[in-house]
């Protein structure tokens, strides 16, 4: 039977203090059993079963838009208007939740949703053996900024209103901030786990000066806020984001997944950063997982492996993001049995 990782072995590997026994492997988070057809999750269930997952998650909840918990009404972003939540059968980054970026941003500002709502944690489930924990939650600057106004209003809010971006960037940072503290306080969380994806198939959302003028400075403040509660930061974007990469890693970024193969190339990427941030490299869910073989699974878990890992660690193994349920059982079988290999 193979046992988890224990924390501090993660923490080594994360540092780059050493490799450990054998690479820390993180599947089971991309791998819902729901994704699958009913005839299918008994075998998924099956294949997770047999492989322990070396990180614990706690994934926590956020406030949804227009939707409050009963317990508290006034959790929600959209506070300082009544509309019905626009959850419909449209594109998920067409939302205009702010429809007047200029003349609404003070109102969603003032009347922001309590970080310290007191049923944050309540379906969080326990770590109870001694794993390395993360606590997560979907969607940090730029994700959460498109989500509320649409992605077009998105990207040129940052030409039409810099101002008020700045004003929204600001407080979700002092929010995520509260958040940080309490996960380390209520849950002892070795890490903060977020997404933002910032990068396109081909290229980045933006220049980097953008990236530089409106996301670096309040990643910077996270990384820094995080590691004053002493836990690590993981970020997941997507994409190409190379050149943002040396931004990220000199504000203190610790672990950076997934590095999304045939968007960047992975020895380019390993041979400029290596050393400088622990990847939690993303097995190919696009091509190789629904349409390769169980054995170009197992050659390319080999190829992960001999480019990112190093003596020191510095390497985390998952899939690249959520594995869809057209992956072959005999594909996700080696891709678990692969990765646990020493």
């Amino acid at each position: 039977m193979i046992e988890s990782l224990t924390r501090e072995a993660v923490k080594n590997v994360i540092e780059g203090k050493g490799a450990g026994e054998r690479v820390p492997v993180a599947i089971h988070f991309w791998n819902g059993p729901g994704a699958f057809v009913p005839e299918q999750i008994d075998a998924v269930c099956q294949i997770r079963d047999r492989y322990p997952s070396d990180i614990h998650f706690y994934s926590i909840a956020l406030p949804e838009a227009y939707k409050a918990p009963e317990s508290d009404s006034k959790y929600r972003w959209i506070n300082y208007k009544d509309c019905e939540d626009t959850d419909t059968a449209g594109a998920l980054d067409s939302n205009d939740y702010i429809s007047d970026m200029e003349s609404e941003i003070d109102l969603l500002i003032e009347n922001m949703p309590n970080p310290y709502y007191a049923d944050l944690f309540a379906h969080v489930e326990p770590n109870t053996d001694n794993r390395y924990a993360v606590c997560h939650w979907w969607y940090c600057l730029f994700e959460r900024h498109w989500w509320l106004r649409g992605m077009e209003n998105a990207l040129t809010d940052f030409y039409l209103y810099p101002e008020a971006v700045h004003k929204l960037y600001r407080a979700l940072t002092d929010f995520y901030k509260v958040l940080i503290v309490r996960a380390k306080n209520e849950l002892s969380a070795d890490g903060i786990f977020v997404s933002d994806d910032i990068g396109t198939q081909t290229g980045p959302f933006f220049s980097l000066d953008i990236f530089n003028t409106f996301f670096l400075p309040y990643y910077r403040e996270l990384i820094e806020a995080v590691h004053q509660n002493g836990m690590h930061f993981w970020l997941h974007s997507c994409g190409n984001i190379k050149e943002f990469l040396p931004g990220l890693i000199d504000a203190g970024l610790d672990v950076i997944h997934p590095i999304q193969k045939y968007t960047m190339d992975e020895k380019d990427i390993a041979d400029e950063f290596g050393g400088k941030i622990c990847f939690w490299a993303g097995f190919d869910v696009q091509q190789i997982i629904p349409y390769g073989t169980a054995e170009d699974v197992r050659c390319e878990v080999d190829f992960l492996k001999s480019v990112f890992q190093r003596p020191d660690g510095r390497l985390i193994l998952a899939a690249g993001n959520g594995i869809t349920g057209d992956c072959p059982l005999e594909s996700l079988d080696a891709l678990y049995e692969s990765c646990y290999e020493k």
